[in-house]
């Protein structure tokens, strides 16, 4: 079985005590890869870095709109030469948020617009965050389609009726630990209904936690806080799998496949089903 994370914060120093043995146990259930995403200029070099020290791990490069206020006057042209610079990488993770603190949904409009258009000059996919921002994010959307690679939707949780402009637009959908909450079930079960081949498997961690009963691995930061282990993007496929009705195995393939095209990955292609 071969799975794919398409969307976690590896670089997070709350990671770097038990970073080794997360991968290892990530990897004995089946995780074989990661799109580490990077959230602010200053994480952008522990990215590239990890990402050329894990097998299998890919960088993200974007500005996420929590950390705005903390960029540089040259954000946007260190941006674009870092990504020119490496063609494996894709864009995020940027987006929209009214959830944050004292939004200002002015600037990060224009953040966002800035790294749509890198996504349109460079035809790299692009991974958007939205919370409470679904109308806003779709209307800056509409202003820069089409995305020739792409974008994927993280952590899916939409109003139902927005979906057919996005299955419209292009875009992809994944599915984290934090949506198998009871109290996230109808989130989760939008993804009974999309398109299979627009669906992806995510972590979010150290974030997104699942439910603490569930988690594979118990994983704590130093003040003793729940964290969410790389592990536990198996709980992903286990639920999809079952509101699906498909095997995990050919749920796996499926997914895995659709994460290798999406990024652009150039990976074995999944082995046959029979």
């Amino acid at each position: 079985m071969r799975l794919f994370d398409a969307h976690c914060h590896l670089q997070d120093p709350r990671f770097t005590p038990s970073l080794n043995l997360c991968l290892t146990q990530a990897r004995a259930s089946g995780v074989q890869g990661w799109i580490l995403n990077s959230t602010r200029e200053t994480d952008w070099d522990a990215v590239d870095s990890l990402a050329r020290e894990i097998k299998g791990a890919l960088p993200a490069f974007g500005l996420h709109p929590w950390w705005l206020s903390e960029r540089s006057p040259q954000w946007a042209k260190n941006l674009f030469e870092r990504l020119s610079l490496n063609p494996s990488a894709s864009i995020g993770e940027t987006g929209l948020d009214r959830w944050m603190p004292n939004p200002n949904l002015a600037d990060q409009t224009e953040v966002l617009s800035q790294h749509l258009e890198f996504a349109k000059t460079l035809h790299r996919p692009v991974t958007l965050h939205c919370l409470k921002a679904w109308p806003e994010l779709k209307a800056v959307l509409k202003k820069h389609l089409p995305l020739p690679a792409g974008f994927l939707l993280h952590s899916y949780a939409a109003p139902p009726e927005m979906t057919p402009f996005w299955i419209q637009s292009n875009a992809y959908f994944s599915i984290s630990p934090g949506l198998l909450h009871p109290k996230k079930e109808a989130k989760r079960l939008q993804f009974a209904s999309l398109p299979l081949d627009r669906i992806l498997l995510e972590t979010d961690a150290p974030d997104m936690a699942p439910p603490i009963e569930r988690a594979l691995h118990k994983l704590s930061d130093s003040k003793g806080n729940s964290m969410n282990h790389p592990s536990n993007l198996r709980l992903c496929l286990s639920a999809l799998a079952k509101d699906r009705q498909l095997t995990e195995e050919e749920l796996a393939e499926i997914l895995f496949e659709n994460t290798r095209r999406f990024f652009q990955l150039q990976l074995p292609a999944p082995i046959p089903l029979i």
